[in-house]
């Protein structure tokens, strides 16, 4: 870290230092301070956190406040002084950087599975179609990481299978990569209170729990008793004091459930921090094209998470309809790429075709491939921003890639032909079209009178 980010460092630290002394009190005068030194930027932003930090009825007023009274202090400050100045700070300055050096993607953050493993057999997971026999070893996982901080890139995600089978590989992970961020997917069945001691001694690790929805659609897709095994992991990381969010999931037949403000309500009694919604992919030979959401559902997804997110104390993201704020499709390194458990480097955690392995290429090879260079040319895929994906809506886009660049795909138990894939989104392409683009055009419309 040069002496700058060095400086900034120490700054946010001594910050949050000032701030746990009187978090009422200090909060509006460390925005104060921010104002001064701001030099006339990010002025709406600056509004909105005055807002939440001063304004008892904002939504996000009791949210900042739970952040500093009930989030051990080791893991905020990490968590910001990674996520801020590592990760967003130094790292986008060096990517970008190395963008324009080599003409191609670099990514901000890199998903991988540490193992294809799992303690859970649930209906219709498309991990478990890579087997459970895959590993990544200690050594490629840090190799990755190493790699990936020549890059700039000091974000990670581990997907599966189920990364925590391998959760003392992890926590030694981030040891050794303690100016990084990890953020696990997980069915947080194997988290006990000896793991979340760990959890809070590294200060840098954060799951990301899958629900179904209640109960009964959570057990009825996991497993009995899985939902309650769920409850009593969130309690356990509440108690801790550990910083934690959820994963969902949505399809034609759970859409309703799960975005309800029911369901909503209870992730924020649950004491989650964050909840990251999923529009249900189509991926393998066994995947159900039925449940692929209607436009009118996706629609009030749509419609729903923005309101949530607005207007109730719990940040939500929607994977299908928020390309807007990152400039459309975020895979083939663009500003993420997935590492399978047997390597594979994929554009996608929904998109199994490579040219390229960890064990044979390096990452910035792997960038430089025919496949992820077909990603950096042809983004944005689509000029909607709500019709982002080259599999979901636009599928003659990923035929067309797949097909030039010669990738094969990475799933070794069951592959999937690109045109199988593409075939069971051409109807949900074209009826989403005609939908998508009215909504869009509305948004530009709303910004513009708002602007």
């Amino acid at each position: 870290m040069n002496a700058s980010n060095t400086l900034k460092k120490l700054g946010i630290e001594q910050a949050f230092n000032y701030i746990y002394k009187d978090p009422d009190k200090h909060m509006p005068k460390m925005m104060d301070w921010a104002d001064k030194f701001a030099d006339g930027e990010f002025i709406s932003q600056r509004k909105i956190i005055r807002e939440a930090i001063t304004d008892p009825e904002h939504p996000y007023y009791s949210y900042i406040r739970r952040l500093f009274k009930e989030v051990d202090p080791n893991v905020t400050k990490t968590l910001a002084v990674n996520f801020f100045i590592n990760a967003t700070l130094a790292g986008w300055k060096k990517e970008e950087e190395l963008r324009k050096k080599y003409n191609c993607n670099i990514p901000w953050a890199i998903l991988l599975d540490p193992t294809s493993a799992c303690n859970l057999h649930c209906t219709g997971c498309w991990a478990a179609e890579y087997g459970h026999k895959l590993n990544l070893t200690f050594d490629e996982i840090d190799d990755i990481i190493c790699q990936g901080k020549e890059l700039g890139v000091y974000f990670y995600i581990y997907t599966g299978g189920e990364p925590l089978v391998r959760k003392k590989d992890l926590i030694r992970i981030c040891e050794k990569h303690s100016d990084c961020v990890f953020l696990c997917f997980t069915n947080s069945t194997l988290i006990d209170e000896e793991f979340a001691d760990e959890m809070l001694r590294v200060g840098n690790f954060v799951p990301a729990i899958s629900l179904e929805g209640f109960e009964e659609a959570t057990d009825g897709r996991r497993g009995a008793g899985v939902y309650q095994k769920v409850h009593k992991a969130m309690e356990l990381l509440r108690r801790k004091k550990l910083i934690y969010g959820i994963s969902c999931c949505y399809t034609s037949a759970n859409y309703d459930s799960i975005t309800s403000e029911e369901f909503y309500d209870t992730l924020i009694e649950m004491g989650a921090y964050f909840v990251w919604y999923f529009h249900y992919m189509p991926v393998g030979n066994d995947a159900v094209p039925e449940l692929m959401p209607t436009p009118q559902q996706r629609t009030g997804v749509y419609e729903k998470i923005r309101r949530y997110r607005a207007t109730k104390p719990l940040f939500a993201l929607d994977f299908q309809n928020d390309a807007e704020y990152v400039g459309g499709c975020i895979a083939g390194g663009h500003r993420y790429l997935h590492i399978n458990a047997n390597g594979d480097i994929d554009p996608c955690v929904f998109i199994h075709y490579s040219d390229s392995n960890i064990r044979e290429k390096t990452l910035l090879e792997a960038l430089q491939s025919p496949m992820m260079m077909a990603y950096h040319d042809n983004q944005p895929f689509n000029e909607n921003m709500l019709r982002p994906c080259p599999m979901l809506e636009n599928p003659e886009k990923l035929r067309a890639m797949v097909k030039k660049s010669g990738a094969h795909s990475t799933d070794l138990q069951s592959p999937e032909m690109a045109e199988h894939l593409c075939a069971k989104c051409d109807q949900y392409a074209k009826n989403w079209k005609p939908v998508a683009d009215e909504l869009w055009k509305e948004n530009r419309a709303k910004k513009k009178i708002a602007d």
